[in-house]
């Protein structure tokens, strides 16, 4: 069984990994792929398995990975062994890759979910993982165009967290049904 494959992309801040995050806990037949990131375990945000840049390199040598990029200053890899199964699969991602998973995937969706610069800054400057500087990049790049070819639909995430993921879920209805 293959399961629809579902790339979630959108600024820092937006609420990617929260809105993945509830549709998974709450929807039967929705689940995401735990990345692979070269920063560690400890940092926080999703469930993700921190590794380092050699073991990266290893793994990737291997061929463990059905896709990988890098930003800002780090590795992501979608592990193989995480692509089986029947349902919505998610998986947060880089607008970067996106077309290249769309060539690996031509069945691929891809869900854009953004907010308010306000918004983000606040999410931002709340979690802690960067300094001001960092966090000021991060909401001047949020407002960005998907590659040539690559159609998204949007969700705008700037209400409560329950509202967030109701507008989510519409978005993933498609994909799903």
């Amino acid at each position: 069984m293959t399961p629809d494959l579902v790339a979630v992309v959108g600024p820092s801040g937006a609420g990617k990994d929260t809105l993945m995050e509830a549709a998974c806990a709450g929807t039967p037949g929705i689940r995401a792929v735990r990345r692979v990131i070269t920063r560690p375990t400890k940092a926080g945000g999703e469930d993700f398995e921190g590794i380092s840049e050699a073991e990266f390199d290893r793994r990737l040598s291997a061929g463990d990975f059905a896709l990988t990029w890098a930003a800002h200053g780090l590795r992501y890899g979608l592990p193989k062994s995480e692509l089986t199964g029947g349902g919505t699969l998610l998986f947060n991602a880089s607008r970067a890759v996106l077309e290249e998973a769309a060539r690996l995937w031509p069945g691929l969706r891809v869900v854009r979910i953004t907010a308010p610069p306000e918004v983000l800054a606040a999410r931002l400057a709340g979690r802690g993982r960067e300094d001001a500087q960092d966090q000021a990049r991060r909401v001047a790049r949020a407002s960005f165009a998907l590659p040539e070819g690559i159609r998204a639909v949007t969700v705008v995430n700037d209400a409560d967290p329950a509202t967030g993921l109701q507008r989510f879920l519409a978005a993933l209805e498609p994909v799903r049904g």
